[in-house]
């Protein structure tokens, strides 16, 4: 029998290998403290666009509140009685006048409070995210710091000019711990600055962010299993 015929099994597409990328360490004052090499496996990979979708939709699913709520025809109130006479009219006959087809009646099939929840794996929680934190690495859109610890007083000026040190613009997503407790007062009255503790980073935040800023702290790397 020929090769033709015979039945193989499905192709698994052959990723590129993760790549080594870097990020330049900074200080408060935007002095250049070194190079860093980021994690390839984290912030080299190919960014899987279907993975990233489902994820992000899902995400956004999630937060809907899911109140929304109309009335039935037998939870409209009154309509108790028969409108008509069931013969005699040369009319179609009818029980209420709270059924669907007249003003003010019950809508049909309309929505009632429901959740939007989507059950997603935690490798595809994973997977998006990485292949977010990769898509701003290819643009060169990651920045790092050393650390928040020259702050003692919270104080937006001073915020503003650390971003402005570093030269940071537009949307941009801090991902700080929980001891930069002053670091998150001082970013908190800028609209264009998002806070998040580095254990709630999520693929969503960072695509919608032109810019992420890890400090020492709180860059991701891969923790070795013992």
């Amino acid at each position: 029998m020929s090769d033709v015929f015979t039945l193989r099994g499905p192709i698994k597409k052959d990723r590129p290998a993760p790549e080594s990328r870097s990020v330049t360490r900074k200080s408060l004052s935007g002095a250049e403290l070194g190079t860093v090499a980021l994690e390839p496996t984290i912030f080299g990979i190919e960014p899987n666009m279907a993975v990233m979708h489902q994820v992000v939709k899902a995400q956004l699913a999630a937060k809907r509140s899911g109140t929304q709520s109309t009335k039935t025809r037998k939870e409209v109130r009154g309509g108790g009685k028969k409108p008509f006479n069931q013969k005699g009219t040369g009319g179609a006959r009818q029980g209420t006048i709270r059924a669907p087809h007249y003003p003010g009646g019950g809508i049909a099939l309309g929505p009632k409070p429901r959740k939007y929840d989507q059950k997603t794996p935690k490798k595809m929680i994973r997977l998006a995210l990485y292949s977010a934190l990769s898509d701003r690495a290819s643009l060169e859109r990651v920045a790092l710091l050393d650390s928040f610890e020259g702050w003692t007083v919270p104080k937006t000026k001073e915020a503003i000019s650390a971003l402005s040190a570093l030269g940071l613009e537009g949307k941009i997503l801090v991902v700080l711990s929980r001891d930069d407790s002053v670091a998150i007062s001082s970013f908190r009255n800028l609209n264009n600055v998002k806070t998040i503790d580095a254990g709630e980073v999520n693929a969503y935040d960072v695509l919608d962010s032109d810019w992420i800023l890890f400090t020492d702290a709180t860059l991701p790397v891969v923790k070795e299993i013992v």
